[in-house]
């Protein structure tokens, strides 16, 4: 099928529309109105590089042209931010090598705990566990397993091969760069003693056929993704990362990101390092779980003090 080429200037308010809704029912991403002129911007980018002559021709493209799967990956891979770092909001990850994982161990001694790195990005986030476990002594596939997953083929492509340049290290201490990198041609390789232990996979977190084949999970990292998500997809995700959880499995979300008004089904747990959520066990008491987190967060904005 063939369009007749226009001089594309500005999207209109009901292909707006259209492109919202497409991208909404496939993978979750949600565009206000603030976001239009992003959307505009890096569909059009696209357009260009396929020589497609208007914003309909690019939406029945991937609608319904042959090749439409891959090119709306493409798309995806346009639309979506990946800004990520090494040692992105220590916090939680401290929580996690600290407390989360011996604690798992305590009540399921013998095996690896399972850790789930949900928008993996281009790997940071995976390889960071990895390098904080080895430091604490933990043994990567006998004390711990790491999966990581995300939309972005391109992503996982660079996450795959493991090289990186000087902005993924705004926050490193120069001790990891030297003891798990090697320099190659002004970047830095991964060392193969991090990057063999990540299982790296192509996943569209609403894509329920998927998912369903994962195993179940001791903890799941998904930090600074369902913000992009609309409200009735961020609950669809959390009640797949609940159904995907051991009980007494452990969430770990971004610090600007909450489960109030998504889901009733974790617990806020304060521990010494970050406030994290946990699927609670049977029998559990799970108490007025909102009232418990907001004094756990007045507790952590007071600093601790009492009367």
């Amino acid at each position: 099928m063939t369009f007749e080429r226009r001089d594309v200037q500005q999207m209109t308010d009901s292909e707006f529309r259209m492109f919202c809704e497409l991208f909404r029912s496939h993978c979750g991403l949600h565009f206000g109105s603030e976001s239009r002129f992003l959307l505009e911007k890096r569909i059009l980018r696209r357009m260009n590089e396929l020589d497609v002559g208007s914003f309909a021709a690019y939406h029945y493209l991937l609608r319904h042209e042959h090749d439409g799967d891959r090119e709306l990956a493409s798309a995806i891979d346009e639309l979506t931010t990946n800004e990520t770092y090494f040692f992105r909001e220590l916090s939680p990850l401290r929580a996690l090598i600290d407390e989360i994982i011996p604690d798992v161990q305590q009540r399921h001694p013998g095996r690896p705990v399972s850790i789930w790195s949900a928008g993996c990005s281009s790997g940071e986030e995976p390889y960071t566990v990895l390098m904080l476990a080895r430091e604490a002594g933990l043994e990567p596939g006998a004390d711990l397993h790491v999966y990581a997953s995300d939309i972005s083929r391109r992503m996982l492509t660079k996450a795959r091969r493991g090289l990186y340049r000087d902005a993924s290290f705004r926050d490193t201490d120069p001790y990891f760069k030297e003891k798990y990198f090697l320099q190659k041609d002004g970047s830095y390789q991964i060392r193969d003693e991090v990057k063999q232990h990540v299982d790296f996979i192509h996943l569209n977190l609403v894509d329920r056929t998927k998912i369903a084949i994962l195993r179940t999970m001791d903890v799941i990292l998904c930090r600074n993704v369902i913000i992009y998500f609309d409200t009735d997809t961020k609950r669809e995700v959390i009640t797949t990362f609940q159904q995907k959880l051991h009980p007494g499995g452990y969430l770990l979300m971004g610090h600007s990101e909450s489960l109030l008004n998504l889901s009733n089904d974790f617990e806020l747990r304060h521990l010494t390092n970050d406030m994290v959520y946990r699927r609670p066990t049977p029998g559990d008491d799970p108490g007025d779980r909102w009232h418990t987190a907001a004094a756990a967060a007045i507790t952590r904005v007071d600093g601790g003090g009492g009367s």
